[in-house]
């Protein structure tokens, strides 16, 4: 559990309430579903419209990452690291083949391969640049999906507040029906606004983090097959391992 996440959801949600009562507002005046649905769906449903169906889905899949973010390897991979060196200058690459069915990790298992295999050092680190490439497009394309409803979440925001408007306008004749239209006005707003600024913002700067870190884990175990391939001293990849497991 990511507890400032967390705590920090529980604060934005705390100014807007406490200040809300410190003014003599009625806690029920913020919930308008008729709001609520406006904005999310209609924020949704634009980001949907610009995005593949599979990023999109991806990117709702990554919420959870920012309460429940994935663990961190560091210390793991840095052993991981120590052992492939270790085992590829004692018993040779070849030996690397028994280790890496111990991988769980497609990308180091990938990387592993290809040393048995015998490819070419260079060719060997512009295969794992372009994965390495390819899964950093893909994970920021998902993470788009919460910077765009920040985006149009506001705009919409105001579309609601006009069609309140529009209700109240209908019904001037009728002032018992006046209060409901102003309220889903001013609520979509502060629903639009509220949200871009207190949710998808947030969840989307914390997600390309943690995206960011899992680029540098990888950026590092391609530089370390690189080394093992070329037969670099032990050294240099004890350097990447303390850069690893001093990365932020």
């Amino acid at each position: 559990m990511d507890w400032s996440s967390v705590i920090g959801l529980a604060l934005a949600l705390a100014g807007l309430l406490v200040g809300q009562a410190l003014e003599g507002g009625k806690m029920a005046s913020l919930l308008q579903p008729a709001a609520f649905a406006i904005v999310v769906i209609g924020t949704f449903g634009a980001v949907l419209l610009q995005t593949r169906l599979r990023t999109f889905v991806r990117g709702l899949e990554m919420l959870r990452w920012v309460f429940f973010p994935p663990a961190d390897t560091r210390v793991e991979l840095g052993r991981d690291i120590a052992q492939w060196s270790l085992t590829a200058r004692r018993d040779g690459p070849l030996a690397l083949e028994k280790l890496m069915e111990n991988t769980s990790d497609r990308f180091n298992a990938k990387g592993l391969r290809m040393i048995v295999d015998g490819i070419a050092p260079d060719k060997l680190r512009q295969l794992l640049d372009v994965e390495i490439t390819a899964y950093e497009l893909a994970e920021r394309q998902a993470v788009k999906v919460w910077e765009s409803a920040a985006g149009y979440s506001p705009t919409i925001g105001i579309l609601g507040a006009v069609l309140g408007l529009i209700h109240v306008m209908e019904n001037l004749a009728d002032p018992s029906k006046l209060g409901g239209g102003i309220a889903v006005a001013f609520v979509s707003t502060i629903y639009g606004v509220g949200l871009a600024n207190l949710l998808f913002l947030p969840v989307a700067n914390k997600l390309k983090a943690i995206v960011s870190r899992r680029v540098v884990q990888y950026e590092i175990a391609a530089a370390v097959f690189y080394d093992i391939a070329t037969g670099d001293h032990t050294r240099i990849i004890e350097e990447r391992v303390a850069s690893l497991l001093h990365e932020h």
